[in-house]
């Protein structure tokens, strides 16, 4: 059983900075793409940015410039760093790994609890 624990969610004003983190626990052998996505409220949930296993790195057009997406591989976590904030960011920010546990040669993907990001005006 693997688990996806976010942190670091909040309440910023215009112009702040917020770091998000998500933590994998249980079964894991490896862990392929990490990514973080995005959901408003009566909008469908949007690739924010993702990570590979190599580090490359992939990042919305709305985000690009503002936000950073990195892994620590020790750790099983990937973490997202928000600077700049507006208040279009406001949503409820979701990761997702894609995790192989080792029993056999299936990539599953998992998805954390979501965390809510509000920027104020």
């Amino acid at each position: 059983q693997v688990q996806l624990v976010e942190s670091g969610g909040g309440l910023v004003q215009a112009g702040g900075s917020l770091r998000l983190s998500c933590a994998a626990s249980g079964r894991i052998f490896s862990i392929r793409a990490m990514g973080w996505y995005r959901q408003a409220p009566g909008k469908q949930r949007d690739l924010v940015a993702d990570i590979t296993s190599a580090g490359s790195t992939n990042y919305a057009d709305s985000v690009k410039g503002r936000f950073t997406i990195s892994r620590d591989y020790a750790k099983n976590t990937v973490y997202l760093q928000m600077n700049s904030l507006k208040p279009e960011d406001t949503a409820v920010y979701y990761c997702r790994q894609g995790i192989m546990d080792g029993s056999d040669y299936a990539t599953r993907y998992y998805w954390g609890q979501g965390t809510q990001v509000t920027v104020s005006s």
